[in-house]
Parts: structure tokens; sequence; C-alpha cells
């Protein structure tokens, strides 16, 4: 069984119930403020679809029975998100600061070191790789034509 951190990556939806990511470059491309809940420090681990994907394939053959978690084990905060946002876009408006979430978890990133033992498997995609390419996948198909 693969424990999973948060998977961001191409298509995935910007609107309704996505994850930080998404949400917050559908907004920035769009010209739009995003809104941080509390002061931005809560941390996770962000793992690119790319490296998800590998991760399953290598567990079809392998680790039988094994549970492992997935990730960097390397906390990104949502302030880092939007910073690194703003770097890849060139900029982008101010966020918005709102009220914390009564009992958001603060802190969750995983120790992958079991699944690089049982798979064979480690992320290849540094968060700021995957945000990158993520971006441009968003900017391709919000300008490409309805089919």
């Amino acid at each position: 069984m693969l424990r999973y951190p948060n998977v961001y990556g191409p298509r995935q939806n910007p609107h309704g119930e996505a994850g930080v990511n998404a949400i917050f470059i559908g907004l920035l491309c769009a010209g739009k403020a995003p809104t941080i809940f509390g002061d931005g420090e809560q941390v996770r681990d962000y793992l690119y679809v790319d490296d998800v994907v590998d991760a399953n394939e290598r567990a079809l053959t392998a680790g039988a029975g094994e549970t492992v978690n997935l990730g960097w084990g390397k906390p990104v905060s949502v302030n880092d998100i939007v910073r690194e946002l703003k770097v890849i876009l060139g900029g982008g408006p101010d966020v918005i600061h709102a009220a914390g979430r009564p009992g958001e978890i603060q802190r969750i990133y995983l120790d992958a070191s079991r699944a690089r033992q049982v798979l064979g498997w480690e992320p290849k995609v540094e968060f700021a790789d995957g945000l990158r390419r993520t971006v441009e996948w968003y900017r391709t198909e919000r300008t490409a034509p309805a089919a």
C-alpha cells in the first residue's frame, strides 16, 4: 500500500475542491489574489504526479504487502508556494490573509525512506520544477481552443 502526500501537477482542476497549488495557479494566472488562511507557515509534503506514477509502477512488481510513504520529506509552506509561483509568473497580486481554520494541522511531511528500500523509488521532480511544469500546462490548456 502506498501512502501519498499532497499530489500536484497537470490536469488538477483549479476550481472547487482542488489542491492549493492548482487553486493558487488558477487565481494568480487570472490576476486574482489567493487567500491564505492563517499565517501561511503551515507545511505539507508535495509530490509531483510523475513521481507518483513512477512509485505506482514500481509497486506493481515490488513490495508485496508493504506499506510505504511517498514524498520528499521536505516541508513546503503555503507562503513558499506563493513565493515560488510569483517567481515563475513574474509577479502577481498580494495575497489576502484570513483567519486560520480551526483544527488545521500545521505540519505534515513524510519519511519515504521505506519506499526507497522496498521499491527502489525516490522522487525526481523538485517542487519548483513541478510547479513550473504545472503552470506551463495550465497556461497551455487555458488558451487552447475547446474540442
